[in-house]
């Protein structure tokens, strides 16, 4: 009922806009339109141009626009209703009836009209804008970094959306062209430099980083900037994300430490990729991990005969089966529910799937945990690790991949010794099998179970304190896409024998970690979250490497992988050495360690 009344009501509005513009361009013109020898000629124009204002009106649908978002279209519309509802009664009582109307009353009608129908409609536009503005005072005051088409539609989102308990205040740009203008009424105040001095100054709540199409490395610069600041941050997820999304403010997510790290997307050679993976039966270990389960969400894509999903825990297993079957439901999935170190089970799977190509993920990794549980360490990560690339070997495989971890260099660990242990033999593995073996070897990924910032998200949601070992603890991180799409990429590389170390970028401090987690969380460190330092746990040690002494360092054709020198690795004492290990498991720690310790020479025990 109230959009009939509304509707009737705009059509009224239109219509005494087009008889009553059309007698002030009479008035204007012969100051008494109904006097003689008039009357006749205003009566059959304002007629014929009533009947060509409703036509118009119903044709451009000026009465069922919401003009409480009026646009550039709005407008538009407004203009073409008045223009033809000018143009055509001029014409017809010029050409049908011969009357000479002058010109300008045709310009004045039109004038009059676009005035009339525009006019109340963006007084109300305005009302609105004001009144929702002035509705939602108490909610956040955002600050939108970006003075561009996402920035001006997050802002527009912003101010017409009362649900959202967000208002902008304005704009930061580094166009020296928009300093000092404005858009939608919101003030550009200046550049990133100018950050901080606006934050305080305006009182701000909210951060927005409205920069799609910005590159990596400068959201990360801004960021840094924005960290200085008290105010939360939030930022527009890449272009693509947002074209698939609804709304511009439903995409606007929390800043997070993946945003910190400031690389750019990888450059990935999918040719290659496609020439080991597609049509091939690819076996993946571990494929309910971390890492597992990002190779097989990243190998579907290339489309592989067949995917073996091979895992001992049927939940995470299912997870990564469901998921897939969902988004790629033309992929042919086998499940296998397997232990690595269940050899016999090893061979029936490769006797069954006959997999070309193999990307050994399943390991034992927690450092702490594997210093109080050595021998398990050794029978997954170098037993499992054995059973899985003999079996590759005896059955054929074209490539094995595995997955290692820079503890494995220097190592101070139980965990990155048993895989410094496997990555010598399958490079020993490698001189006498027609498998290709490779290792690629990289630091922290960033969310991976049992890492450090799912910690530090559940000690800041309960309120704090976060832990942290030591203030000079530095890690390398790298985001778990990007990490698995560099190690698909080096498997292309693969000519037998090498170790591929991944470009991490620049070492990060954890503490630094934990402080930008609590920012960007809303807080302050040290004020509403306190970082504790807990000391060095056993295993663990200050700085990580990536290229033991004797591995030199060369380039590859991608500028973020590079290999490390294969090492001279004398099999037939390898695996005595290997054997010698079989014996002590079970045994005391120490025992275990002294075996270790004459396997890997660089070995430190710090426990």
């Amino acid at each position: 009922m109230v959009a009939a009344y509304r509707t009737r009501f705009l059509i009224a509005l239109d219509l005494s806009a087009v008889v009553l513009s059309l007698a002030v361009a009479f008035w204007l013109q012969t100051s008494s339109p109904w006097m003689e020898p008039r009357p006749f000629m205003w009566l059959t124009y304002a007629l014929l141009a009533g009947g060509v204002g409703l036509f118009c009106t119903l044709r451009m649908k000026l009465h069922l626009r919401i003009w409480q978002y009026a646009g550039v279209s709005e407008m538009f519309s407004i203009l073409s209703a008045a223009l033809w509802t000018g143009l055509l009664p001029y014409a017809a009582v010029n050409i049908l009836f011969g009357w000479n109307v002058p010109k300008l009353i045709l310009l004045h009608h039109m004038m009059g009209m676009i005035f009339m129908m525009a006019g109340p409609r963006l007084l109300w536009r305005a009302f609105c804008d004001k009144f929702s503005t002035r509705r939602r005072k108490g909610s956040h005051r955002a600050l939108i970094i970006g003075a561009g088409s996402c920035g001006t539609l997050i802002a527009k989102e912003l101010l017409q959306n009362e649900t959202v308990a967000v208002v902008p205040v304005g704009f930061i740009d580094d166009d020296p062209y928009k300093k000092q203008l404005s858009v939608y009424g919101l003030p550009v105040f200046g550049g990133r430099d100018d950050i901080p001095r606006i934050t305080e100054t305006e009182d701000i709540d909210e951060i927005i980083i409205a920069l799609p199409s910005v590159s990596k490395s400068q959201i990360s610069h801004i960021i840094n900037i924005c960290k200085s600041t008290k105010a939360r941050l939030k930022i527009v997820p890449d272009l693509h994300e947002l074209i698939q999304g609804q709304g511009a403010v439903r995409r606007v997510r929390d800043v997070s430490v993946e945003d910190l790290l400031g690389r750019d997307p990888i450059r990935t050679d999918l040719a290659h990729i496609a020439n080991y993976v597609e049509g091939k039966t690819v076996l993946v270990t571990g494929a309910g991990g971390s890492i597992g389960s990002e190779l097989c969400r990243q190998i579907a894509p290339f489309a592989p005969d067949k995917l073996l999903l091979l895992g001992h825990g049927e939940n995470s297993i299912y997870l990564i089966e469901m998921e897939l079957l969902n988004t790629f439901p033309d992929l042919r999935i086998e499940t296998v529910i397997a232990d690595v170190q269940d050899r016999k089970r090893l061979e029936d799977v490769f006797a069954k799937y006959r997999p070309q190509v193999v990307f050994h993920a399943a390991a034992h990794k927690h450092v702490p945990l594997m210093e109080r549980n050595p021998s398990e360490a050794i029978k997954n990560n170098v037993f499992g690790t054995k059973n899985v690339a003999e079996c590759a070997d005896l059955f054929g495989a074209e490539r094995f991949v595995f997955i290692s971890t820079d503890k494995a260099v220097n190592p101070t660990s139980i965990m990155g010794t048993t895989k410094r242990i496997a990555e010598m033999f399958i490079q020993s593995l490698d001189k006498h099998s027609k498998t290709k073996y490779v290792a690629v070897r990289f630091g922290n990924v960033l969310g991976s179970r049992g890492s450090v910032i799912p910690r530090f998200k559940e000690q800041i949601a309960k309120g704090g304190p976060v832990t942290v070992t030591h203030p000079e603890m530095v890690r390398y991180f790298m985001t778990i896409p990007e990490a698995v799409q560099l190690v698909i990429q080096a498997g292309a590389f693969a000519k037998g024998g090498e170790i591929f170390i991944l470009d991490m970028g620049k070492p990060v401090k954890i503490v630094d970690l934990a402080t930008d987690l609590i920012r960007l969380s809303g807080y302050e460190p040290g004020i509403d979250i306190d970082i504790q330092f807990s000391g060095i746990r056993e295993g663990e040690k200050l700085y990580e490497e990536l290229l033991t002494n004797e591995e030199g360092l060369s380039s590859t054709v991608h500028d973020r992988i590079f290999i490390g020198k294969p090492m001279q690795i004398n099999r037939t004492e390898l695996e005595f050495e290997i054997r010698k290990l079989e014996q002590v498991l079970g045994q005391h720690p120490e025992q275990i360690r002294a075996v270790l310790k004459h396997l890997v020479p660089s070995y430190r025990n710090v426990s």
